[in-house]
């Protein structure tokens, strides 16, 4: 079974890439004492998040000083979405939205969210075009993994293998940080 993107999770996501208090304090509960304070510099350090629309159509960007991140949000309870159900629609998804960035020198990441976890991160990221990003971009795209492929060549995400939300922020927090002294 793929992945259904359904919007509520989608507005989920939105909610903490935007730094909204309420929403990023909820899902902090799910991280050790030690990651809940830094998780939470989301808050004083947020995203503009616009959300997209359309079949095919990535579902969200994420746009933060030298970053722009088109996001397609996957959710499913199984620890692996296969991108050949549903007609393969998702895999016909991922090329159109690997060539779309790729012309734009842009990279789309995939976040999917773990249905049904109690006590840790339910979201987990990928990259879907690995090492076509320069800069800052790039760097923060080289320490994700990639979205994966079956022999057959047909995208899969496997659940274990993706990058925790708060590791996410932390690494991109890291990469925009300015030295102190260093002017804006």
């Amino acid at each position: 079974m793929v992945g259904h993107s359904f919007s509520g999770y989608e507005r989920e996501l939105r909610y903490l890439l935007e730094g909204q208090p309420t929403a990023v304090r909820s899902y902090a509960r799910a991280l050790p004492p030690p990651e809940r304070s830094e998780f939470e510099r989301v808050i004083d350090e947020p995203f503009l998040v616009i959300r997209g629309a359309g079949s095919l159509g990535l579902d969200l960007v994420a746009l933060r000083r030298e970053l722009a991140f088109p996001i397609e949000v996957k959710a499913s309870a199984e620890p692996v979405i296969r991108f050949t159900a549903a007609s393969g629609r998702a895999n016909l998804q991922l090329e159109a939205h690997r060539k779309a960035v790729g012309r734009a020198g842009l990279t789309v990441l995939y976040a999917y969210r773990r249905l049904g976890l109690r006590g840790e991160e339910a979201w987990r990221f990928y990259v879907a075009n690995s090492g076509s990003s320069s800069g800052v971009l790039g760097l923060v795209c080289r320490r994700l993994p990639a979205v994966g492929a079956t022999r057959e060549g047909n995208g899969i995400l496997r659940w274990e293998e993706g990058v925790p939300l708060s590791k996410f922020l932390a690494r991109t927090r890291f990469l925009l940080e300015r030295p102190e002294g260093a002017s804006a």
